[in-house]
Order: structure tokens, then C-alpha cells, then sequence
């Protein structure tokens, strides 16, 4: 993954996050908090769980980051997605999703899941809409903190990471 160039797209690197990209992903991630689409992530938060986090550089610039976090040796949660305002709509957020997918295959990883207000965004990429409640260890380790717990408005999404490449619970 170190310096990915991803097919098909020009001058675009996926990478892990390093110590200097914390106030570039701390202002994309500010930027969504802002309007009220993702919770915010403070840089000191953010520099905490680095080696969990992956950006996209174009043309020396992060333009998007997110992170894999991990709640068993088979389950892990895509979070904190988020592309500068300006460059959505690029494949940035995919590239993401792509990443993150990979890094969790080559760790053994079988399912990743996301709370997520943009579900149809997930779905174009192989996830399905699935039950908050299917990932208890997301709801008891952060759902219980968080700020918006009695109203949220998240849906849950989530994909078998196989060779099949099948979807949780349809028997692949």
C-alpha cells in the first residue's frame, strides 16, 4: 500500500497517514463535522490512532483520509471517510474504500462494516444495508459515548471480505 497509485486514475497515491498529514486530515474531517456529517475527530485524536489512517495525495496535497479500526481479529469498521470540499465526486472517497478493503484482506480481516449517512455511496462498492445491532462491539465500545446516540441517523452497511467476495449473511 506505501505510495499505491490506483488504476485508471492520474497522479492519485493512497498511503498511510504519517505525523505531518495530521492537520490536513483534522481540517477535511473539521470541514464535514462542521455541517453536521460526520462527528469531529480533534488532531490529537487523530494522531492517537495515525497507524490506523490512510489518505489520498494528489499532486502533494491530502485531499482525503480515513481510517480501519478494528474491533476483533475478524471485524473492522471503515471511519472518519472524508474528502476536501472542492474534489468530491473524483474518486477520492472509492479510493479510500479500496484501500482500506485491502489492508483489511491482507490482515485476515473478514468483515468491515461502516455507520454511515451515505449508504448508497457504500452500496455502489458491494456493501449492503444491514442491522445496527449486527455489530454490538461498535455499539458498546463508541455508540454509547457518542453525543448523538438517542437520535442518530446513521444506517449501517457492510461487506464479506472473501474470496467469494459475497455479502454478510447470504451464505458465501
Amino acid at each position: 500500500m506505501p505510495g499505491d497509485r490506483v488504476a485508471g486514475v492520474d497522479a492519485m497515491i493512497v498511503r498511510p497517514a504519517t505525523p505531518d498529514d495530521v492537520p490536513a486530515i483534522a481540517a477535511i474531517i473539521a470541514a464535514h463535522a462542521e455541517r453536521g456529517e460526520m462527528l469531529a475527530r480533534p488532531a490529537d485524536q487523530i494522531h492517537e490512532g495515525l497507524g490506523d489512517f490512510v489518505v489520498c495525495e494528489h499532486e502533494g496535497a491530502v485531499v482525503a483520509c480515513s481510517s480501519l479500526v478494528r474491533y476483533s481479529p475478524a471485524l473492522a469498521e471503515i471511519r472518519s471517510l472524508a474528502v476536501a470540499d472542492g474534489v468530491q465526486r473524483n474518486g477520492w472517497g472509492s479510493a479510500m474504500v479500496q484501500a482500506l478493503q485491502e489492508r483489511a484482506r491482507e490482515e485476515g480481516i473478514t468483515t468491515l462494516f461502516a455507520l454511515t449517512r451515505a449508504g448508497p455511496f457504500f452500496e455502489r462498492l458491494g456493501f449492503a444495508r444491514c442491522k445496527r445491532e449486527s455489530f454490538p462491539e461498535k455499539v458498546w465500545r463508541d455508540c454509547r459515548f457518542c453525543p448523538l446516540r438517542e437520535r442518530c441517523d446513521e444506517e449501517a452497511v457492510a461487506v464479506t471480505l472473501d474470496a467469494g467476495g459475497g455479502r454478510p449473511g447470504d451464505g458465501r
